[in-house]
């Protein structure tokens, strides 16, 4: 955290939360969402300011109820995540990159949805995949140790085929997509909790 961020929370300590101005999208961009785009359920404008971006991403957080957050000065800006707390992309040089800019780490578990998100965890990281970046990552899961035809992949996604799918020597478990905030403890659209 920014010490001009820890500096205005020892200051002004009982700033109001807000809820429903920044999101997270499936690819990794932050995202204001304006009183028209949260009325009419949008996903908001993207960020394009590098200083802001990088302000956002440094003061990102999560709190004890698994509600994630950029820390303003001394407001927290709950986010609404498309997907999950991290977007994870496919770099050169570091393997996993975060869309935070930090390499991902070893990945410990790798799940698929039903719609063919990938997602990564690594310790208490989760990560869905960039979409942009499944074809650069195909060719990387095998069944039986041979890689992977499209139509077996989704044979596997569907059900209908019950071989061992990895991913880089890591079994591919399959997932409902709704059902990974609730395995991992994050919540994608949080609201002030109730008193």
């Amino acid at each position: 955290m920014d010490d001009i961020v820890k500096q205005a929370l020892a200051k002004w300590p009982n700033v109001p939360h807000c809820y429903g101005w920044l999101a997270l999208d499936a690819r990794g961009n932050w995202r204001m969402r304006d009183e028209r785009a949260q009325h009419f359920d949008l996903p908001g404008d993207k960020l394009t300011n590098a200083a802001l971006v990088g302000f956002i991403t440094r003061n990102y957080a999560v709190d004890e109820r698994g509600c994630w957050y950029f820390q303003n000065g001394p407001q927290r800006v709950y986010v609404q995540l498309e997907a999950t707390p991290y977007i994870v992309r496919t770099d050169p040089a570091a393997g996993w990159l975060l869309h935070t800019g930090t390499p991902l780490g070893p990945v410990d578990a790798v799940l698929l949805t039903e719609a063919g998100a990938l997602v990564l965890r690594s310790g208490d990281i989760v990560a869905q995949l960039d979409d942009r970046d499944f074809a650069q990552v195909l060719p990387r899961l095998r069944i039986n140790g041979a890689p992977v035809a499209d139509e077996v992949l989704l044979g596997w996604m569907e059900g209908r085929d019950e071989s061992a799918l990895s991913l880089d020597g890591v079994l591919v478990e399959r997932i409902a997509a709704d059902r990974l905030a609730a395995r991992y403890g994050y919540v994608s659209v949080p609201s002030a909790p109730t008193a």
